[in-house]
């Protein structure tokens, strides 16, 4: 699980991960499009996100498709989030919205 907090602690890695979400199955020049870090950047933070398992790979002939795996993510939120009340964690929400306005 500590590769998996690594991972998603960096805002580029959830970047992709948001695009993957949004369509899943994109190759390394899909996901270069439009981002702005360099090919071997993106090349480097998806070697972290497949080591942590956050993403995997398929080969289809020449191109790689990169695929969101959300299971890590589910195992945090079973682990971290779920163990708390979530109703009170929930009404401390609401309630720092209200203070907030």
């Amino acid at each position: 699980m500590d590769e998996v907090f690594k991972a998603l602690a960096d805002e580029s890695r959830r970047a992709l991960l948001d695009r993957l979400h949004a369509r899943n199955g994109q190759t390394l020049g899909e996901l270069c499009d439009g981002i702005h870090m360099t090919r071997q950047a993106v090349m480097k933070h998806l070697g972290i996100l497949e080591a942590a398992k956050l993403i995997s790979t398929v080969r289809r002939g020449r191109e790689k498709l990169h695929y969101l795996n959300p299971v890590p993510i589910h195992e945090i939120g079973e682990r971290w989030i779920r163990k708390y009340e979530v109703p009170h964690l929930d009404a401390l929400a609401e309630l720092k919205r209200n203070l907030e306005r």
